[in-house]
């Protein structure tokens, strides 16, 4: 290395606000960046005058992901709990000569980091709320519209209100939205409305739910491939996901489900703009506006190490928050009645709900929020069997409806056939359990708690069964 680049590095290592590790093939610490001191708990000295080895056996590095490299000879994420208590994310990349590894790279950020910006975000956006409240003018030409497209997504609340306000101003950019909130709330239907919004709104709307995709296929379908890139692939190739998605918008639901394969790809795609289908070496240019969703806690699977902090950083541009349904109590009735509309139409027959039914409609909490509410429809106008729907007919409460037949059908044990080998009794039984619980829960996720299984494994097998919990209508 020449004198020059030997300085650039120094430069690089010395000024980074991560804390640099540079470690040799055999686990000696040749170089650390100095504000890992403070992290680590040990002089810049002192650490490079020791090896990883020693480090973890101490309790400076628990783990060391220099080590985790030096045993698989791959790129490695992990967190860190240091001697001094504090949690940091770190990640690591060898460096091969001639094959041998000679050289591992490592950075990690301290997450308190994180959390101050995160607390400062979430404190700009209060702000902002409130400014939009204090100075907010009459009505106009575009308030009218967006009222227009406020009543096809049935929302009536303020709080809702404001985020379509939000949306509408951040569509006509390509920054990308990150939709947070829990299962059922309308994230799909939100991002719709961005979508018909922006520039791109002529453009193809391309929905993926991360988590129905198999693991084994997600790469393909994402990424599509060449002919003849593997066994049972299309004669003509196929066309991934992402270039499906040309001059329109890109919808990833669920994304917290990504495997951390498919994020490092993911990564790659955002940052360069390109991408590459399997079996193929030329990279094809892809331009779309990304939107995300999910309704798990991204800062904290980034903790656990199993969602990319550079990745996190990425997707957090334009975060929006949809809150649940029992905090916006004023979207029900709308929300009930465009239910009831389409139930009548699907079926043939105009009911009514009865005045006394209402109260419990406001009062429920609805766990599962909208998709619970149109599913308790749903089975409040089969129950019913005038044309007025009343609250004994149902039975039972609001939000819980067919909670307890469902539980009973799910719990009572099937009587196995003659001639049924035990394969067939257990698939039996399974798609019965399946079943009920599609009824009674609102959600992939619920089943998966419910059953202690991951919620792809609930996805797979629904699918084996023919199954499906009714999405929320959009």
């Amino acid at each position: 290395m020449s004198e020059i680049d030997a300085r650039v590095v120094q430069t690089i290592v010395e000024t980074a606000n991560d804390h640099f590790f540079i470690v040799d093939g055999s686990g000696r610490v040749l170089d650390v960046s100095p504000g890992a001191a403070a992290v680590y708990g040990m002089s810049r000295e002192a650490l490079t005058s020791s090896t990883v080895q020693a480090l973890e056996a101490s309790g400076v590095l628990k783990p060391s992901i220099s080590m985790e490299v030096m045993r698989t000879g791959k790129p490695a994420q992990l967190m860190q709990v240091t001697g001094t208590g504090r949690r940091v994310i770190a990640e690591a990349h060898p460096v091969f000569v001639d094959g041998r590894l000679e050289r591992i790279v490592s950075r990690s950020r301290d997450l308190t980091d994180l959390q101050l910006l995160q607390d400062e975000y979430a404190l700009l956006q209060k702000r902002f709320s409130e400014h939009l409240r204090r100075s907010q003018p009459g009505p106009t030409e575009q308030d009218g519209e967006l009222d227009e497209m406020l009543e096809a997504l049935q929302v009536r609340s303020s709080v809702m209100r404001e985020l379509a306000l939000l949306l509408k101003r951040v569509a006509p950019s390509d920054a990308t939205v990150l939709m947070l909130g829990e299962s059922g709330v309308g994230k799909t239907a939100f991002a719709r409305q961005l979508h018909r919004w922006s520039r791109r709104g002529d453009g193809p709307f391309i929905e993926v739910n991360c988590g129905a995709i198999p693991e084994n296929l997600f790469e393909s379908e994402m990424f599509g491939y060449q002919p003849g890139a593997f066994s049972g692939a299309a004669r003509q190739g196929k066309a991934g996901l992402l270039e499906q998605a040309e001059g329109g918008t890109l919808f990833l639901d669920e994304l917290g489900e990504l495997p951390l394969l498919m994020q490092t790809k993911l990564l790659k795609v955002i940052q360069d703009g390109t991408v590459t289908r399997l079996g193929d070496t030329r990279p094809r240019r892809v331009d779309f506006r990304l939107v995300v969703a999910t309704n798990q806690d991204l800062a904290s699977r980034v903790e656990e190490g199993a969602f990319r902090l550079d990745l996190y950083y990425r997707l957090n541009v334009i975060p929006v928050t949809l809150p649940p349904l029992r905090e916006r109590r004023e979207d029900i009735p709308a929300l009930v009645e465009s239910c009831l509309d389409r139930l009548n139409q699907r079926y043939g027959r105009q009911k009514l709900l009865h005045g006394s039914v209402w109260s419990e409609l406001m009062g429920s909490d609805w766990p599962g929020n909208v998709r619970e509410l149109e599913n308790w429809l749903e089975r409040a106008w089969l129950s019913s069997a005038g044309d007025v729907i009343e609250a004994p007919t149902l039975g039972q409460p609001a939000g819980h409806a067919a909670t307890n037949d469902a539980a009973a059908v799910a719990h009572a044990p099937l009587a196995m056939a003659e001639d049924e080998s035990l394969k067939a009794y257990l698939a039996r039984t399974e798609r019965q359990v399946l079943a009920a619980l599609c009824e009674q829960l609102p959600s992939t996720y619920a089943m998966a708690g419910r059953l202690g299984i991951s919620q792809p494994s609930v996805v797979r097998k629904l699918q084996r069964h023919g199954l499906r919990i009714r999405p929320a209508v959009s």
